[in-house]
C-alpha cells in the first residue's frame, strides 16, 4: 500500500446530513488531504428512513449511503460527495446481548468514477431501550444510556402511532411527562424508552462516526499499487486458519484481501498479527 497522489487537496465534497455529522466527519478529511466538506442540510435525509421506524428504510446501509450522497451532489452540483448511515442491534461477533453500532461512510468521486466505503463495527453504544410505566422503572436504563448528556425516545410501548414519537428527549422533566403520557395511551400500560442513536444528539454515535471518517481518509490517501487510483484498503477478511494440532482449515481468520476501487487488482495478505495457527478448541476436528 503506498501513498497515492492527492487529487483531494482544496476540493470541496458534499456532506448529505440533518443531524450535525459535520462535526464528526470534517477535521478528519481536511487534516489528512485537504478536502473542504460543504453540507448539504437542505435535504430531508429521513425520508429515506428513520431509526425511530415512522418512515421504512428500503436497501442495505450502503445503497442508503450512496442515495444520501447523491442528493447532496446534485443539490450542491458538485462532483465528490458523503454520506453516513449507521445501523444498530446486537453485536454478531460478540454476542446477542452485546449491543453494537456499525457506521459506513460512503465517498462518491464522479470524475475518477469511484465509490469508496469505509465503515467500523463497534460495541461501544449506549443504543438500548427499556418499557416502563412510570419514571421511577428507568433508573437503572438512564444510567446505561448516559442520560441526559444522550438524547432518548418515547412512545407507547403497543407500537408507532402518528403524533406519538417524542424525539431528543434531554431532560428529566420532558421525559417523565413523555413517560406519564405515552404509558397512559398505550393498551399495556406501558411506554417505550430507547436511546435517540441520531447523531446530534448522541456523542458517542459521534466518534464512532469519527473514527470511520479517520479510516475513510487514510484508505483516499492510499492508491492501487496497479492503477495509482486513490482508495485503495482492506476488502474482506478469509478464514482457513490451519489447526495447530491436526492443521485442518478452521474458521479462524487466515488472510486479509486488500483492493482497489476501481480497477479488479487484489492482494492476499497475512494476518497482521503474524499468527499462522488456530488453537485445536477452534478446530471444527478437534473440538467437533
Amino acid at each position: 500500500m503506498k501513498e497515492a497522489r492527492n487529487p483531494y487537496r482544496d476540493r470541496i465534497a458534499a456532506l448529505t446530513t440533518k443531524h450535525g455529522k459535520e462535526r464528526a466527519i470534517a477535521r478528519p478529511l481536511r487534516v489528512a488531504l485537504g478536502l473542504a466538506i460543504t453540507v448539504e442540510k437542505k435535504i430531508d435525509t429521513d425520508l429515506l428512513g428513520t431509526f425511530t421506524g415512522e418512515i421504512e428504510r428500503v436497501g442495505t446501509p450502503r445503497e442508503i449511503a450512496i442515495r444520501k450522497a447523491r442528493l447532496g451532489m446534485k443539490s450542491s452540483g458538485l462532483p465528490l460527495g458523503l454520506a453516513n448511515e449507521g445501523s444498530f442491534g446486537p453485536h454478531p461477533a460478540i454476542s446477542w446481548f452485546v449491543p453494537s453500532d456499525h457506521e459506513m461512510l460512503v465517498f462518491i468521486d464522479d470524475e475518477l468514477d469511484i465509490i469508496v466505503v469505509e465503515s467500523c463495527l463497534s460495541g461501544v453504544t449506549n443504543y438500548g431501550y427499556q418499557s416502563a410505566q412510570s419514571l421511577g422503572d428507568l433508573e437503572c436504563f438512564l444510567r446505561q444510556a448516559d442520560f441526559p448528556s444522550h438524547a432518548l425516545v418515547v412512545r407507547p410501548n403497543d407500537g408507532l402511532r402518528q403524533g406519538w414519537v417524542f424525539k431528543g428527549v434531554m431532560d428529566i422533566d420532558t421525559l417523565e411527562e413523555a413517560v406519564k403520557r405515552c404509558s397512559a395511551a398505550s393498551s399495556d400500560g406501558l411506554a417505550y424508552v430507547g436511546t435517540d442513536m441520531r447523531a446530534h444528539v448522541n456523542p458517542t454515535r459521534r466518534k464512532i462516526i469519527r473514527h470511520t471518517a479517520c479510516r475513510l481518509a487514510r484508505r483516499l490517501a492510499s492508491s492501487c499499487p496497479s492503477c495509482g487510483i486513490p482508495g485503495w484498503g482492506w476488502i474482506q477478511s478469509e478464514p482457513g486458519l490451519p489447526c495447530e494440532a491436526c492443521h485442518a482449515p478452521t474458521e479462524v481468520i487466515q488472510q486479509e484481501i486488500f483492493g482497489c476501487a476501481r480497477c479488479r487488482y487484489l492482494e492476499a495478505k497475512p494476518r497482521a498479527d503474524g499468527r499462522e495457527y488456530a488453537e485445536p478448541g477452534q478446530c471444527p476436528y478437534c473440538n467437533p
